[in-house]
């Protein structure tokens, strides 16, 4: 049987099971009572691991919960079509899909074979975390003009290879090959 975990021993970026569904705690406030006999309750700001819905809750501070049943997995990205995208399970060599909702704005930053980890619940997959950092060509960007300096703006927009279009020095130059940083997808420097 799964361990509870009781509300005031929720910990950031843990997870735990709400109405049936995988949820991750982004953040918590425990309030305490100042009168006697008062409840110490716990808000948490917590992220649907399926859906991708962000919630405030407050709760009792004895409420339990359950331990989803979650487990995440290394795989290489094969590929995208109008039904999702395809992913190589390394262990398994099963063949995971994951839908465009499930996927977001993820795609971005995926070349084929890029090493992803697929989160699954219950053995299905949910969603997936991208590596800290990707290494793209840059597909298209306007050349460095002498003099760009004086706007204060030292950086230009770069088309990469994927589509994504991110903000880059003015010292790139096309076809080169940068490292993203995937989180905030800014430029982490050349290759």
């Amino acid at each position: 049987m799964a361990a509870l975990i009781d509300a005031i021993n929720l910990k950031r970026k843990g997870f735990f099971e709400f109405e049936n569904a995988p949820w991750r705690c982004l953040d918590k406030d425990i309030s305490t009572p100042t009168a006697r006999g008062g409840q110490t309750l716990v808000r948490v700001k917590m992220r649907n691991m399926v859906t991708g819905a962000v919630l405030d809750k407050t709760f009792k501070a004895e409420e339990k919960f359950n331990e989803p049943d979650l487990e995440s997995v290394d795989a290489s990205y094969l590929y995208s079509d109008s039904d999702g995208s395809y992913f190589l399970d390394q262990s398994t060599f099963e063949t995971l899909n994951l839908s465009e909702a499930m996927m977001g704005d993820a795609l971005e930053m995926l070349l084929e074979g890029t090493m992803v980890q697929i989160n699954k619940y219950n053995g299905n997959p949910i969603g997936l975390d991208l590596p800290q950092f990707v290494e793209l060509v840059i597909e298209y960007t306007e050349p460095a003009v002498r003099g760009d300096t004086s706007s204060g703006s030292v950086t230009k927009e770069a088309k990469l290879e994927t589509g994504a279009i991110v903000r880059v020095p003015l010292f790139v130059k096309e076809g080169e090959k940068i490292k993203i940083t995937t989180e905030s997808r800014e430029f982490a420097g050349r290759v």
